[in-house]
């Protein structure tokens, strides 16, 4: 059965786990590069995988991605976490920032470009992905979607405190956030914006 025979309207919550949160772990495998996608906390929950995927040896450079602002400061999402990560002892040359992209989409796309003026592209052969764990499959599908087929990805989920696989229904704000980003990964794949999948 592929994510798009999916109701949006109708998801029982075993399918809004198994959509969201699947079976997806990191493999342990080492990339060419770390790619943190930024949030309004990312610092709290996607930052401390980054840096433990980085002290671990599983890739050379981290490459920070986000251009929004939040309320109550004027540096971007990709700003903040580079800031962050150097305070914590990653050598400033190991960092790449992406600092335009405004959500999951443009994460992608603007990357691709900072990726290329890096290494470039076509070297590229792993990357490893880090964003909450929530958002992961829209995160891969959207990865799928716009980078080069010869790239694979190892998804390294950072969950947070609200929304993770045995907590989103306990709360409101997790139950809302999980239908949310279950809706849109199902209408996106509608749409055609990103690649369908198995559920």
């Amino acid at each position: 059965m592929k994510i798009s025979a999916l109701n949006p309207n109708t998801l029982s919550d075993e399918q809004i786990t198994k959509l969201l949160f699947g079976e997806f772990q990191d493999d342990q495998k080492p990339g060419d590069c770390i790619i943190v996608l930024g949030s309004s906390k990312a610092i709290v929950y996607r930052l401390p995988v980054a840096l433990q995927l980085y002290k671990a040896g599983r890739a050379d450079k981290i490459l920070f991605s986000g251009g929004v602002t939040w309320p109550g400061n004027n540096l971007t999402e990709a700003a903040l976490l580079k800031n962050k990560a150097i305070a914590a002892g990653i050598p400033e040359d190991k960092i790449l920032v992406e600092d335009v992209s405004k959500n999951t989409k443009e994460n992608v796309l603007a990357s691709l470009l900072v990726l290329d003026r890096w290494l470039p592209l076509h070297k590229i052969r792993r990357l490893l992905i880090v964003t909450s764990s929530y958002h992961i499959r829209r995160t891969y599908l959207t990865f799928k979607t716009y980078m080069p087929d010869w790239i694979e990805f190892t998804l390294c989920p950072a969950d947070d405190q609200n929304t993770c696989k045995d907590n989103w229904f306990l709360s409101p704000y997790g139950r809302q956030r999980a239908v949310n980003e279950a809706k849109k990964i199902i209408e996106y794949i509608g749409w055609g914006a990103i690649v369908d999948d198995e559920f």
